[in-house]
């Protein structure tokens, strides 16, 4: 009788929950997933949870395989000498192989009164806290959200079909990753909703306080509640448990996303940076990396060497209210195309989106090892050789 292979996953998002269900496809693996929340949270609903038109919870019995065990809990340190994790309530986890997939959340920007004033809406508890906030807040008050990204336009979008009055301070360019001619549709979007855009370098925000946003040019703009939506933040995890990582604390791996300094150690989704290099932080992006940091452990297992990734960020998705959207492809070098759905065809692309991730986390749960993504061999070594280095990072 073969010893069983024990695996802990560090994260219950689309990248741990994709890789504990492929993990099941051996039958001498036993996992362990490791999560804060007793409830899987589709990260793509957040400004929807803000606007009250959905709870943002998904039962971890609709995308969990039956064999994966769930412990709710945080994980404060990991031993990798000792292959174990410990948890905040005192116990710890052994493991044979360990995957790191802990997600990112709120950031902490250094602007003089974001902490005090400005509510995040990354995560779950900030997104509800935020719900309430506005709950208690008349329509008519001024609403400011902070960030150009996908967050910030699609809350502020959310709210504003809500008839609330906002304003979307977004720095220097509204969602960079579209294509200019999808961003002149989102600017006509945003302005169909009352939304009024404020973007450019002297648009930064200098200052927040319980009644206004401060801006470089010495604007002073009015808000009742300020959101925060500008850049993501990912757990020191790994920093604090000595573990190489990136500037911003992402674990920094090799190409088949194994740690520098253990290869019991696997790393995917947004807390994950293969050669220095992270992918860019999306729900696909991390879900066809958990399943890729899985095959590597399997392969690994098998006593097979493992592949480097291959894959790139096809399309980008942006909800305008509940009436439009935009669906935006993009080539494999990370920028957006030309061609790009709109109106209700983009909403009704975005609402596919949201729903095919959940979809494929079930799937690879009663199926471990269908889900598949299009690869060709040519993105990363060409990023990789433009950065001048070779596939193995700089610790």
């Amino acid at each position: 009788m073969h010893a069983m292979n024990e695996v802990v996953v560090i994260g219950g998002g689309y990248a741990g929950v994709m890789a504990a269900n492929r993990m099941t496809k051996r039958a001498d693996v036993r996992v362990t997933l490791i999560n804060p929340r007793e409830v899987f949270v589709p990260r793509l609903r957040m400004h929807q949870v803000v606007g009250g038109t959905h709870e943002g919870v998904v039962d971890y019995r609709d995308v969990l395989a039956e064999g994966v065990r769930l412990v709710v809990g945080s994980v404060t340190r990991i031993d990798a000498a000792d292959r174990r994790v410990l948890l905040a309530e005192g116990d710890s986890i052994a493991y044979d192989y360990l995957i790191y997939a802990v997600g990112s959340g709120n950031a902490a920007p250094p602007v003089p009164g974001v902490s005090e004033f400005a509510y995040p809406v990354a995560t779950l508890e900030a997104a509800r806290r935020l719900r309430s906030v506005l709950f208690d807040t008349p329509s008519a008050a001024a609403v400011t959200v902070v960030g150009g990204g996908p967050a910030g336009v699609e809350t502020a979008a959310e709210l504003a079909g809500q008839g609330r009055a906002v304003t979307l301070v977004c720095g220097d360019a509204l969602v960079a990753y579209l294509h200019p001619k999808a961003r002149r549709t989102a600017h006509r979007y945003l302005a169909k909703l009352g939304v009024t855009v404020i973007e450019g370098r002297a648009a930064a925000v200098t200052k927040v306080t319980a009644e206004a946003v401060e801006l470089a040019d010495g604007r002073t703009l009015a808000s009742a509640v300020t959101i925060w939506s500008a850049g993501f933040g990912v757990p020191d995890l790994a920093t604090q448990s000595g573990l190489s990582t990136d500037a911003a604390g992402r674990l920094l791996t090799d190409e088949t996303l194994t740690s520098v300094d253990d290869e019991r150690i696997v790393a995917a989704g947004d807390s994950s940076a293969p050669s220095d290099l992270p992918f860019r932080m999306s729900a696909y992006s991390a879900y066809c990396l958990g399943a890729h940091a899985a095959d590597t452990l399997l392969h690994r297992i098998a006593g097979e060497q493992p592949e480097p990734i291959d894959m790139s960020f096809p399309a980008m998705c942006l909800s305008f209210g509940r009436d439009a959207g935009i669906y935006q492809l993009g080539h494999k070098n990370e920028t957006g195309m030309r061609l790009y759905f709109s109106g209700s065809v983009g909403k009704k692309l975005k609402e596919v989106a949201c729903s095919a991730g959940i979809k494929h986390l079930a799937t690879e749960a009663e199926k471990p090892g269908s889900h598949h993504w299009f690869s060709d061999g040519k993105h990363r070594p060409t990023l990789l050789a433009q950065r001048g280095s070779a596939a193995t990072p700089v610790a």
